[in-house]
């Protein structure tokens, strides 16, 4: 058996560790749940120990039985060696629907509990409404104090290791941590480097809380995706430069932030590419200054969630401005 990669980790402010490259598993259309183990398996031989997942995603199940089936086989010790982040769907964002939603991926995934749970959107929808088809009158107020409170009871039983939100400005995040007892460990937001979330970054390292960013790669092809990071003649001049991929130019410069990074292909050869090739190299001061330099855009900017009747009437509403 080949050497699994050994990834950096982060020390969170709970006090627990978190590998500082993650494996995405959102994928449209899922593939079959034996099909979706087996890369999952795949994926933690070559090196993989983070793995973040949804209630919405549709992949908690195959998370579960990767895990088990890597353990069964001896590829890791114990499930201890693997971190599992999930994050609570907008439907469950209501106070009385956290726990038992937390409990409900808990029993997909086959664990007693989760490394990191979030909120993964400041927004509330109507329980018994289809996420996929949204329409203005599901939309509700998204009560936080309520849901973090409800978040921290997740916590304090013991259910989730860490807890953290997603897609959070730093109005939110502000807010949130004025009312919390036990503060967000990480806010999951967009990052690459056409979306460098300079203020965010800034502001969570101030307030220590980890930033994890998705959507290295620009999400290309994905349903909010471009091809600003991919097709960029920036990073493809450094990348031609430095003998190396656009995407490992753009993963190594999230990581070089100093924050974490959800990659997600389901293809073993870019698996591989995507742990092995970013840790071993530095971007040099010059190969910044250029990147820093790349035209901004957000690229998943909640428009689903926008209607006149809702709580967010604009996408500037939504994101507090911060766009």
């Amino acid at each position: 058996m080949e050497k699994a990669v050994h990834v950096p980790e982060v020390v969170l402010n709970s006090g627990y560790k978190m590998p500082l490259l993650g494996m995405g598993t959102f994928n449209f259309p899922m593939p079959p749940i034996d099909e979706l183990t087996s890369i999952l398996v795949d994926a933690i031989k070559i090196g993989y120990r983070h793995f973040d997942t949804a209630a919405s995603y549709g992949s908690e199940e195959g998370i579960g039985r990767a895990v088990a089936e890597a353990i069964e086989r001896g590829i890791i010790k114990s499930r201890q060696q693997v971190f599992i982040t999930s994050k609570l769907c907008c439907t469950q964002a209501h106070p009385q629907l956290v726990l038992p939603a937390l409990k409900n991926t808990l029993g997909k995934l086959g664990l007693d509990f989760v490394d990191l749970y979030l909120i993964h959107w400041p927004i509330s929808i109507k329980p018994e409404i289809d996420i996929q088809i949204i329409k203005k009158e599901d939309m509700v107020p998204f009560d936080m104090k309520g849901v973090w409170e409800a978040m921290e009871e997740c916590c304090k039983l013991g259910l989730a290791k860490s807890i953290g939100v997603s897609n959070f400005s730093c109005t939110k995040l502000s807010h949130l941590l004025q009312i919390a007892n036990i503060p967000p460990a990480v806010n999951q937001v967009e990052m690459n480097a056409a979306w460098q979330q300079q203020k965010l970054l800034e502001f969570c390292r101030e307030k220590g809380v980890h930033v994890s960013g998705y959507s290295p790669l620009g999400a290309n092809g994905g349903p909010w995706g471009s091809h600003a990071v991919m097709r960029c003649p920036i990073l493809s001049h450094i990348a031609t430069t430095r003998r190396k991929t656009i995407p490992q130019v753009a993963l190594r410069w999230v990581y070089e932030q100093g924050e974490s990074v959800i990659v997600k292909s389901f293809n073993k050869e870019r698996m591989k590419q995507n742990l092995v090739e970013i840790f071993n190299w530095e971007l040099s001061s010059e190969d910044n200054f250029r990147i820093r330099a790349i035209p901004q855009r957000r690229g998943c900017n909640g428009e689903p969630f926008i209607h006149p009747n809702g709580p967010y009437k604009s996408i500037d509403e939504l994101w507090d401005g911060e766009i």
